[in-house]
């Protein structure tokens, strides 16, 4: 475990980055350039043509025509789904505020139901 710590370590790391980059790995090269996998040019292409496209809406469009889910209690949970394959991470919610509660992973908005 010693061998890959401190210096070692280090030097690893510093020819990992000259073998990726062809630098020294403290120059000005970009890390995002190491992966390959997608260039910013296939990135801003691919949103061009999927902004183009007027005739579908948008996720958020579609989310937002969703009206605000009304709960009875201070905390819902939101999970996306009744489908755990098909949701996301749980998340609990407060519903303190008069303003509906938005989820971070899905959008949907939640609002406590008052029986006054």
């Amino acid at each position: 475990m010693a061998a890959f710590g401190g210096r070692n370590g280090i030097r690893m790391a510093t020819q990992l980055m000259k073998t990726l980059g062809g630098g020294g790995g403290g120059g000005s090269s970009n890390s995002r350039s190491f992966s390959g996998i997608v260039s910013t040019e296939v990135t801003s292409t691919h949103t061009e043509k999927w902004m183009q496209d007027t005739s579908k809406k948008s996720p958020m469009e579609l989310i937002n025509e969703v009206p605000p889910i009304k709960v009875e209690g201070r905390i819902v949970a939101c999970e996306g789904d009744n489908d755990p394959a098909l949701g996301h991470p749980i998340e609990f919610i407060c519903l303190d505020k008069e303003e509906p509660a938005v989820c971070k992973y899905c959008g949907l908005r939640f609002v406590q139901d008052h029986h006054h």
